[in-house]
């Protein structure tokens, strides 16, 4: 069996899904009071980073989870709808180009995964339209049908893609060689190293000169 493994923001999406929440929240008829307390919140982890002293991933991690926090006790139906409120910009950002890869695999009956930090219900309600096998996203931890708000959340980021992507797929019999990866930044490599055909998409700069090295794809 063949896998095509998209990334999400930068990929198939063409921007960032975590400013496009933020923003969100701060013009959100009803939730937009929140938006003061998790801004001050998320000040801190952003500056450590900027200081560097606060590694990029934990630095995200941790917005991820303030995100949530100020969300917190909303039921799941909620969330859904708030997400579900994004789709429509969300999707008016989608790559052509990667979108057009994803229908051509699909045809050939490869098995296509989606896989990004980005929240795992986010991820479901903007590719509702799309065909993918498996989507694994950052889950939402939630305590019966409420947001949990006292618990971890599991950042879905670098190495952590490829347990995952191996944890959907295990015991089946993968064509790795012949199989497609489709990332957008340095942070990709991991899983693009996966592949026999790995597909740098609008790379950043980093991931442009290995791609270049390797002779792999850049679309």
């Amino acid at each position: 069996m063949r896998v095509a493994i998209f990334d999400f923001d930068g990929t198939l999406y063409a921007d960032e899904t975590f400013q496009l929440l933020m923003n969100h929240l701060k013009h959100h008829p009803v939730h937009h009071p929140k938006f003061k307390k998790f801004y001050r919140a998320i000040l801190r982890p952003y500056i450590s980073h900027k200081l560097k002293l606060l590694p990029e991933a934990k630095m995200k991690e941790r917005s991820m989870k303030i995100y949530l926090d100020a969300l917190g006790h909303l039921s799941k139906v909620e969330l859904d709808h708030y997400f579900e409120e994004l789709a429509d910009k969300v999707r008016q950002g989608f790559n052509a180009d990667v979108i057009s890869r994803l229908e051509q695999h699909i045809a050939d009956d490869v098995h296509v995964m989606l896989v990004s930090g980005a929240y795992t219900p986010l991820l479901q309600s903007v590719t509702k339209e799309l065909q993918f096998n498996i989507i694994i996203g950052t889950d939402v931890p939630l305590n019966g049908k409420i947001i949990d708000v006292q618990a971890p959340i599991d950042h879905i980021q670098g190495p952590r893609k490829n347990e995952k992507i191996k944890e959907a797929l295990e015991g089946k019999d993968i064509d790795w060689h012949n199989s497609f990866a489709y990332g957008d930044s340095f942070s990709d490599i991991p899983v693009l190293e996966l592949v026999g055909n790995p597909v740098a998409v609008r790379p950043e700069p980093r991931l442009q000169a290995l791609a270049k090295q390797r002779n792999w794809e850049i679309i």
